[in-house]
């Protein structure tokens, strides 16, 4: 019996080459957004329903993560609570304005929303409602995917329309492109780990940021490294924000 590990694997590393070539500038582009908001008192906050949230979570409180990042993460629009209830909820009105009040978002943030589509309701009110705070957008999606779409938002808009920086996951159309050979099963999707890959790149491009610029930016060592839990304790709770 053969294995499709290889072909699997020049199928993700075409994907992440693509996301090479193309995302630099928008990685620049966003991760400057990012430190002008810190530097001027600003935060990062980030969002994501479904699946997408795994990619907020991937920077939020962990190990080299800036503690000036907040992850958006409503329990109704994950996955554990029940498997479709993301996928309905993300289609009501309303929403997102609530959240971002919760979470006293401002006009000195900077909002990173994920969604692969970028045509629901939700992710796409959270941009138009951050828009009206004054608050920097950062729109991750796919946008092979985004533009073959109708948006299912009353503006008849989709995410990346609202975005000051639009990063591309590079996920072809349905997400899971990679066919199971004779088959007509399509599996192997991609855009949660390519997004945590351009998310920490985000990051890392933000801490080289303000290091140049002579800020000492607040991140998380590993709670597994001896000495690490006072060290990150001090950082919690002088900057964390729920």
């Amino acid at each position: 019996m053969t294995s499709l590990f290889t072909d699997y694997c020049k199928f993700y590393n075409s994907i992440l080459s693509e996301v090479q070539e193309t995302q630099e500038q928008a990685i620049i582009k966003g991760a400057r957004l990012i430190s002008e908001a810190i530097m001027n008192g600003g935060r990062f906050y980030v969002f994501g329903s479904g699946h997408s949230h795994m990619i907020a979570e991937e920077i939020y409180n962990r190990a080299g993560g800036l503690a000036l990042v907040t992850a958006i993460l409503p329990p109704e629009l994950m996955l554990h609570e029940r498997p479709n209830k993301s996928t309905y909820l993300e289609r009501i009105e309303g929403l997102s304005k609530s959240y971002l009040h919760l979470h006293q978002v401002t006009n000195k943030d900077v909002i990173m929303i994920i969604s692969n589509s970028g045509r629901n309701t939700v992710p796409v009110e959270m941009a138009i409602e951050s828009r009206n705070i004054g608050a920097k957008i950062i729109a991750m999606t796919s946008m092979k995917h985004s533009q073959k779409v109708t948006s299912r938002h009353k503006s008849g808009k989709k995410l990346y329309e609202y975005a000051d920086v639009v990063l591309d996951n590079g996920a072809p159309v349905g997400d899971a492109g990679f066919q199971i050979a004779n088959s007509g099963i399509y599996s192997g999707a991609t855009s949660d780990s390519i997004g945590c890959f351009l998310a920490q790149a985000l990051i890392v491009e933000t801490l080289h940021l303000l290091v140049q610029q002579g800020f000492e930016p607040p991140v998380f060592k590993s709670s597994n490294v001896d000495g690490a839990d006072l060290y990150n304790d001090k950082i919690f709770n002088e900057y964390v924000k729920w």
